[in-house]
């Protein structure tokens, strides 16, 4: 968990939270991240997820991807959005 501007947001574990959502929990133990990762891109990826309507995991109910497609739709946005960053980080 992070607080991202006015945010509280999950960083990581997002399968493993969702796995819990669908065997009923309501809670989960979470941990605060002290790590300094790239805010910029989490901003950018709350951003996306706040457009579809993603709030909370349980709004991913019915948004279940194949394997191969999760590659184009998340993991290929997310490097090309990496790319866009460095290029930008470069400029200034």
């Amino acid at each position: 968990m992070k607080k991202l501007g006015d945010k509280i947001i999950l960083v990581d574990g997002h399968t493993r939270a969702f796995a819990a959502f669908l065997r009923g929990f309501s809670q989960i133990p979470v941990y605060w991240e002290s790590e300094e990762l790239d805010w910029d891109a989490y901003a950018v990826c709350v951003e996306w997820c706040e457009k579809e309507n993603v709030r909370t995991i349980a709004d991913l109910k019915n948004r279940v991807v194949p394997e191969k497609d999760y590659e184009i739709l998340w993991c290929k946005r997310c490097e090309e959005l990496d790319k866009m960053l460095k290029r930008k980080r470069k400029e200034t």
